[in-house]
């Protein structure tokens, strides 16, 4: 009898200890991870230069990020621009530290450089630790009031002059995607800096059009232009129409090929992925599903989104570090003959 009753008291006190150990596993995790960060600082690397759109949006996430995060560390910007975005997306993969310390974010056409088979990219997409991005951008087409090009058909029937800052820059790419697509007869010319000093070439009649501005970027650097009709919206794309400009074109209707409609929905790959935040690879695992929860929780705090209102940029349409990493593994899945063609468009081809 009493060797029963032990072996009772041996089992309950056994499941006790099973149980208060699943208990307090996710507070000993959490407690690890605020541990970690308490009085450390989060760098938050931005590859591109200080004003611009990149920069306004990391810079909000990084002024409400820390309440989000267990210890609370002090985030601190850092811009690193240079080629194109590709400094900063190589620093992050190898040489930052991979302990957590270490985030950015990077133009939305870096993830996709190793499959236009850039040799610059020296990393691996899907190995980044993808956290998030804080809007996904939609795409435009635009022309200046003064130009003779006043509709799409007018794009198709006569040449007319579109500022690039590079010829493998994205307005370049887009440029000349849309020639293919839709048969414009847009004549790129290179040399522009940056979208700032295309903006400013448009106004002094310099050049006629621009092919990839950003509709989030357009309203807060010329925030009158649409509503005064300074520029033309010929049409615009991404991964879907934006609810503001219901009467401009979404350029997917405007092809009808399938294998088109493909080749477009992987060009705008880019512009679903918004203003992509990653992490090197190779940080513990605990700290990065800290930093996942959040950024996503960061995107959904009512401070974070009063703070993009006041600066004009749009922070309800996020994606989270899971989905922003299934949309890049689904770029990389697409037919050869589509990879191709986009290497082909990307060369001038």
């Amino acid at each position: 009898m009493l060797r029963r009753d032990l072996l009772r008291f041996t089992a309950a006190l056994t499941m006790t200890w099973v149980a208060t150990g699943a208990a307090f596993a996710p507070t000993v995790r959490a407690d690890a991870v605020s541990d970690f960060y308490k009085g450390k600082e989060l760098r938050l690397v931005i590859s591109t230069t200080v004003g611009t759109g990149y920069d306004a949006y990391a810079r909000a996430v990084g002024r409400h990020l820390a309440r989000h995060l267990p210890g609370n560390p002090s985030v601190v910007p850092q811009n690193m621009p240079g080629a194109g975005g590709l400094a900063a997306a190589n620093h992050l993969y190898a040489v930052a530290p991979k302990d957590g310390t270490v985030i950015g974010m990077i133009q939305n056409t870096v993830p996709f450089e190793p499959l236009f088979e850039n040799k610059a990219a020296l990393f691996d997409p899907v190995r980044f630790n993808w956290l998030g991005t804080p809007a996904i951008e939609v795409g435009l087409f635009i022309v200046y009031h003064t130009s003779k090009v006043r509709t799409l058909r007018d794009a198709q029937s006569q040449e007319f002059i579109a500022g690039t800052t590079g010829t493998a820059s994205t307005p370049a790419f887009y440029g000349r995607l849309f020639n293919q697509l839709l048969g414009l007869k847009t004549r790129l010319v290179g040399g522009y800096p940056g979208q700032l000093e295309l903006l400013l070439a448009m106004e002094k009649g310099e050049i006629d059009a621009m092919t990839s501005p950003f509709w989030s970027s357009l309203k807060v650097q010329r925030p009158t232009w649409h509503r005064d009709q300074t520029v033309r919206l010929l049409f615009q794309y991404g991964a879907a129409p934006h609810p503001d400009l219901k009467q401009v074109p979404f350029a997917s209707d405007l092809v009808t090929a399938a294998t088109d409609k493909t080749l477009l929905a992987a060009a705008g790959a880019p512009l679903a992925a918004g203003r992509p935040i990653a992490a090197p690879p190779g940080i513990p695992a605990e700290r990065l599903a800290a930093l996942r929860t959040a950024m996503t929780a960061t995107f959904k705090d009512p401070q974070f989104i009063a703070d993009c209102d006041k600066q004009g940029i749009e922070c309800t349409d996020t994606r989270s570090g899971v989905e922003l990493e299934a949309l890049i593994k689904d770029a990389y899945a697409v037919p050869d003959a589509i990879k191709r063609r986009l290497i082909a468009i990307q060369l001038g081809q």
